[in-house]
């Protein structure tokens, strides 16, 4: 018996001494072989995949809120935060996916059947009630906005209550260091448990959905991801360039490996705080920075959200013979984006602003709703994808800003030597 369990032993030791990205690869492929084996087994599987999204959800709140709070705190006067730039860099990205996925819904318009019941959908019914609910959820109970998973909230509390113990004595500022590493602790835990995780949720969504129920959407199928695929590989690495001066392209494969893959899969930008966090502080970056600059990323950086909705959107006027301009479509694509910060907390958030986005031009509601209806069928893919780009967008900007910073600070030391 004991030689068995020794040869079991040297068997893993190569699996479990292996970096988490491989070992999160061999849990995608063993997912994927226990769905093709056995069907059943693949969705009792889905329960550990739960488990380990809902582990990362629960602690990312606690830890936006403890991390933000103590980073704050502890600043120091002579100590620089790089969020201004890394801002600049959110803001530039989504602009910009909204420019492409404009440009890819002129060369290749879709069209979709809008015939057949219409899914039923909550969703704002202006920009109004948008921002309505977005400064609600601003001035949200600190206790409710946690539960409830309400970054706008989190960070509104986190930064107010930071900077007010900026001036409390030191020992509470070193409570607060400690508190942090004992979240962060909790969270490597957690995410060590990610490829069992993950080959629970490829199992599950393989044996369940399978692709066959989007091949009749494969036009706009492939628009939306292509113009995703587009924003990941050539307009993120060219506004990367843009702030480190160097090849970008080392810097957006591991953002894309290590952040994207694990997004893709748990679908939430918000479970895939921690995992970003983790990146950054393996990066050696200024835990002032990223503390604020992910969880502020993971709210507002909407580059997938403003593709899926500019091109489902659009999809709906080609369908309906509706004449669109150019400004029009542009400024379609800059409304939602920002209106998309509103709900954000909302699982399929940018689906849920496809009605509103429909408003522009005149699309009634029903015909919104079959839209949305549609867009539900591809978010098997659409959603995944989202999420994949945004959150790996979030970890890729933070390092490209404080890089930028930091070659900013460089050439200015060798200006005044």
């Amino acid at each position: 018996m004991a030689k068995r369990l020794g040869k079991v032993f040297r068997f893993a030791m190569p699996f479990l001494q292996a970096s988490l990205i491989k070992q999160i690869m061999v849990g995608l492929i063993v997912g994927a072989v226990i769905s093709v084996i056995s069907k059943d087994l693949a969705i009792q599987l889905g329960f550990v995949g739960t488990m380990f999204v809902s582990a990362l959800k629960g602690v990312a709140p606690v830890l936006v809120f403890i991390l933000v709070m103590s980073a704050i705190a502890a600043q120091q006067s002579d100590e620089q935060m790089h969020i201004r730039p890394i801002l600049g860099l959110y803001i530039m990205s989504t602009l910009a996916s909204a420019f492409t996925a404009v440009a890819a819904s002129f060369l290749f318009p879709s069209k979709i059947s809008l015939l057949g019941d219409a899914q039923s959908v909550t969703a704002p019914g202006g920009i109004g009630e948008v921002l309505h609910t977005l400064l609600l959820n601003l001035v949200d109970n600190p206790v409710h906005a946690i539960s409830a998973g309400n970054y706008i909230g989190i960070l509104a509390w986190a930064i107010a209550v930071g900077l007010v113990l900026r001036t409390a004595n030191p020992e509470t500022r070193i409570v607060l260091t400690d508190a942090s590493r004992a979240v962060e602790f909790v969270v490597q835990l957690v995410i060590r448990f990610a490829p069992i995780g993950i080959m629970g949720l490829v199992a599950k969504t393989l044996a369940e959905e399978g692709f066959d129920v989007m091949w009749g959407y494969a036009h706009l199928l492939v628009v939306l991801l292509g113009s995703m695929a587009f924003v990941a590989l050539v307009l993120n690495p060219l506004i990367v360039w843009w702030a480190i001066r160097k090849n970008p392209f080392p810097l957006v494969f591991m953002c894309l490996r290590e952040s994207g893959v694990s997004a893709f899969f748990t679908r939430s930008s918000a479970a895939n705080i921690p995992v970003n966090m983790e990146i950054c502080r393996r990066e050696g970056l200024p835990e002032s920075t990223y503390a604020v600059s992910i969880p502020v990323g993971s709210t507002v950086n909407m580059a997938g959200a403003a593709v899926t909705i500019t091109v489902i959107t659009l999809a709906a006027a080609h369908s309906l013979d509706i004449d669109v301009g150019l400004g029009a479509a542009i400024f379609l694509s800059v409304v939602a984006s920002v209106c998309a910060a509103g709900t954000s907390g909302v699982p399929g958030g940018s689906l849920m602003l496809i009605p509103l986005a429909c408003g522009l031009f005149g699309i009634d509601n029903d015909i919104a709703s079959q839209v949305v209806a549609v867009a539900f069928i591809l978010s098997v893919l659409q959603d995944s994808t989202e999420t994949g780009l945004n959150s790996s967008s979030d970890v890729l900007f933070t390092i490209a800003g404080c890089r930028r910073a930091q070659r900013l600070a460089k050439l200015k030391a060798e200006r005044h030597a």
